[in-house]
Protein backbone atom coordinates (compact mmCIF):
# COMPACT_ATOMS: atom_id res chain seq x y z
CA UNK A 1 0.00 0.00 0.00
CA UNK A 2 2.87 3.08 0.58
CA UNK A 3 4.11 1.63 -2.58
CA UNK A 4 1.27 3.02 -4.23
CA UNK A 5 0.89 6.02 -2.11
CA UNK A 6 4.67 6.94 -3.33
CA UNK A 7 3.25 6.10 -7.05
CA UNK A 8 0.37 8.51 -6.48
CA UNK A 9 2.51 11.25 -5.31
CA UNK A 10 5.03 11.23 -7.66
CA UNK A 11 2.50 11.13 -10.53
CA UNK A 12 0.54 13.94 -9.04
CA UNK A 13 4.09 15.95 -8.79
CA UNK A 14 4.97 15.38 -12.78
CA UNK A 15 1.39 16.26 -13.42
CA UNK A 16 1.19 19.82 -12.03
CA UNK A 17 4.71 20.28 -13.18
CA UNK A 18 3.39 19.40 -16.97
CA UNK A 19 0.06 21.44 -16.29
CA UNK A 20 2.52 24.57 -15.58
CA UNK A 21 2.92 26.83 -18.69
CA UNK A 22 5.94 27.18 -20.30
CA UNK A 23 8.22 30.17 -20.99
CA UNK A 24 6.90 32.13 -23.78
CA UNK A 25 10.07 32.99 -25.63
CA UNK A 26 12.39 30.15 -26.21
CA UNK A 27 16.07 30.70 -24.75
CA UNK A 28 18.96 28.78 -23.87
CA UNK A 29 19.07 26.91 -20.53
CA UNK A 30 21.92 28.02 -19.52
CA UNK A 31 22.32 32.17 -19.92
CA UNK A 32 18.87 32.54 -21.42
CA UNK A 33 20.06 33.43 -24.69
CA UNK A 34 17.32 33.84 -27.56
CA UNK A 35 17.26 31.72 -30.28
CA UNK A 36 20.51 30.47 -29.84
CA UNK A 37 22.16 34.07 -30.34
CA UNK A 38 20.29 35.02 -33.89
CA UNK A 39 20.18 38.26 -34.69
CA UNK A 40 16.39 38.67 -34.72
CA UNK A 41 16.85 41.84 -37.23
CA UNK A 42 18.74 40.50 -39.27
CA UNK A 43 16.55 38.25 -41.07
CA UNK A 44 14.65 41.65 -42.04
CA UNK A 45 17.29 44.19 -42.61
CA UNK A 46 20.05 41.37 -44.00
CA UNK A 47 17.44 38.78 -45.24
CA UNK A 48 19.79 36.12 -43.53
CA UNK A 49 20.50 34.07 -40.46
CA UNK A 50 23.25 35.77 -38.88
CA UNK A 51 24.94 35.32 -35.12
CA UNK A 52 24.81 38.32 -33.10
CA UNK A 53 27.30 39.11 -30.23
CA UNK A 54 28.03 39.81 -26.54
CA UNK A 55 29.11 43.04 -27.28
CA UNK A 56 25.09 43.75 -28.27
CA UNK A 57 23.09 42.20 -26.08
CA UNK A 58 19.57 43.73 -25.12
CA UNK A 59 17.28 42.03 -21.99
CA UNK A 60 14.05 41.94 -23.11
CA UNK A 61 11.25 39.63 -20.74
CA UNK A 62 13.78 38.58 -19.08
CA UNK A 63 15.73 36.63 -21.68
CA UNK A 64 19.02 37.77 -23.94
CA UNK A 65 18.57 39.08 -27.29
CA UNK A 66 21.62 39.49 -29.27
CA UNK A 67 22.54 41.68 -32.19
CA UNK A 68 25.03 42.23 -34.86
CA UNK A 69 25.17 45.78 -34.63
CA UNK A 70 23.76 48.47 -32.34
CA UNK A 71 21.72 50.18 -34.78
CA UNK A 72 19.71 46.19 -35.43
CA UNK A 73 20.30 46.42 -30.83
CA UNK A 74 18.25 49.70 -31.47
CA UNK A 75 15.68 48.31 -33.86
CA UNK A 76 14.51 45.54 -31.81
CA UNK A 77 14.41 47.94 -28.42
CA UNK A 78 12.05 50.26 -30.65
CA UNK A 79 9.81 47.73 -31.56
CA UNK A 80 10.43 43.75 -29.92
CA UNK A 81 7.34 43.07 -31.61
CA UNK A 82 8.08 43.36 -34.84
CA UNK A 83 10.64 41.61 -34.86
CA UNK A 84 10.31 38.54 -32.36
CA UNK A 85 9.83 35.14 -34.20
CA UNK A 86 6.45 33.27 -34.44
CA UNK A 87 5.96 31.03 -31.25
CA UNK A 88 8.35 33.05 -29.36
CA UNK A 89 10.87 30.91 -31.50
CA UNK A 90 10.09 27.61 -30.90
CA UNK A 91 10.25 25.69 -33.88
CA UNK A 92 6.56 26.82 -36.03
CA UNK A 93 6.07 23.14 -37.10
CA UNK A 94 6.37 21.15 -33.69
CA UNK A 95 4.33 23.85 -32.17
CA UNK A 96 2.07 23.24 -35.17
CA UNK A 97 1.64 19.67 -32.83
CA UNK A 98 1.47 21.41 -29.46
CA UNK A 99 4.87 20.62 -28.57
CA UNK A 100 8.10 23.23 -28.34
CA UNK A 101 11.46 22.45 -29.39
CA UNK A 102 14.01 24.64 -29.95
CA UNK A 103 15.41 25.65 -33.44
CA UNK A 104 18.36 25.92 -35.84
CA UNK A 105 18.65 29.95 -36.72
CA UNK A 106 19.89 28.86 -40.37
CA UNK A 107 16.33 27.31 -40.75
CA UNK A 108 13.94 29.82 -41.13
CA UNK A 109 10.96 31.73 -43.32
CA UNK A 110 9.78 34.59 -43.38
CA UNK A 111 5.94 34.68 -44.72
CA UNK A 112 3.31 37.37 -44.50
CA UNK A 113 5.45 39.77 -42.60
CA UNK A 114 6.47 37.34 -40.18
CA UNK A 115 9.80 34.92 -38.94
CA UNK A 116 9.02 31.18 -38.75
CA UNK A 117 11.97 29.53 -37.12
CA UNK A 118 12.05 25.61 -37.42
CA UNK A 119 14.12 22.70 -35.66
CA UNK A 120 16.19 22.14 -38.42
CA UNK A 121 16.54 22.76 -42.05
CA UNK A 122 14.65 19.10 -42.90
CA UNK A 123 12.10 20.20 -40.82
CA UNK A 124 11.76 23.49 -42.43
CA UNK A 125 11.35 22.06 -45.95
CA UNK A 126 8.80 20.20 -44.68
CA UNK A 127 7.23 22.96 -42.93
CA UNK A 128 7.40 25.24 -45.75
CA UNK A 129 5.67 22.35 -48.21
CA UNK A 130 2.93 23.03 -45.91
CA UNK A 131 2.77 25.96 -44.04
CA UNK A 132 -0.84 27.04 -44.99
CA UNK A 133 -1.95 24.28 -42.63
CA UNK A 134 0.79 24.43 -39.99
CA UNK A 135 0.43 28.36 -39.29
CA UNK A 136 -3.36 27.97 -37.89
CA UNK A 137 -2.96 25.06 -35.88
CA UNK A 138 0.46 26.46 -34.20
CA UNK A 139 -1.59 29.59 -33.87
CA UNK A 140 -4.41 27.74 -31.93
CA UNK A 141 -1.65 25.90 -30.02
CA UNK A 142 0.86 28.52 -28.93
CA UNK A 143 -1.11 30.19 -26.20
CA UNK A 144 -2.33 26.46 -24.92
CA UNK A 145 1.14 25.98 -24.18
CA UNK A 146 2.94 29.04 -22.50
CA UNK A 147 2.33 31.61 -20.48
CA UNK A 148 1.61 34.58 -22.70
CA UNK A 149 0.87 37.11 -20.02
CA UNK A 150 5.03 36.70 -19.77
CA UNK A 151 5.27 38.52 -23.10
CA UNK A 152 2.81 40.75 -23.70
CA UNK A 153 4.28 44.19 -25.16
Amino acid sequence: MRIIKVIFVILKFIASDLAQAADPINSSTFGSVAIDGYDTVAYWTENKAVEGTKKFTYVWKDVKWRFVSEANMNLFKADPGKYIPQYGGYCAWAMSDGKRASVDGDAWTMHEGKLYLNYNKSVMKEWRADKETFIPQADDWYPKVVDLQAIAC
